[in-house]
């Protein structure tokens, strides 16, 4: 599968500051990937149902609010739910270090806060990504 990695982006809850998110979303697409970016207050389950319907590979939401741990959890169980195995869901924003195991053992496999920069998140992507379409092969 040679399509160019699809990436939904998007800001959950009721936080309305999405310069970071437009940022990272603008270098995802400039290392060639296909991005859709929701917009501002979305529920965790109008992002899993945009992205079944885009058919991506990854899930990126951005959180400031303070309410990572619920909104992942919805999105985490709204993505199993609609069977969606196959697709990464990435956090950007401010997430405490301690919640950090917490989310990751939800299954959130990558988590991005201020000051990464947009390479990382392209090479990790592209990484998680390419991981995911050799299981399938």
């Amino acid at each position: 599968m040679d399509r160019p990695i699809r990436v939904l982006m998007a800001k959950a809850g009721l936080d309305g500051h999405d310069r970071g998110v437009k940022v990272v979303a603008r270098a995802l697409r400039d290392a060639g990937m296909e991005v859709i970016y929701t917009g501002l207050h979305n529920t965790p389950e109008q992002v899993v149902k945009a992205a079944l319907q885009e058919d991506v590979d990854v899930i990126g939401l951005s959180i400031l609010s303070g309410a990572h741990l619920a909104i992942f959890k919805k999105a985490m169980n709204s993505m199993k739910q609609s069977g969606m195995t196959d697709v990464l869901l990435l956090g950007g924003g401010i997430i405490p270090d301690e919640d950090k195991p917490i989310l990751e053992q939800m299954g959130v496999k990558g988590l991005f806060g201020p000051g990464a920069s947009t390479q990382e998140i392209v090479e990790f992507i592209r990484r998680e990504v390419q991981k995911l379409r050799s299981a399938v092969l």
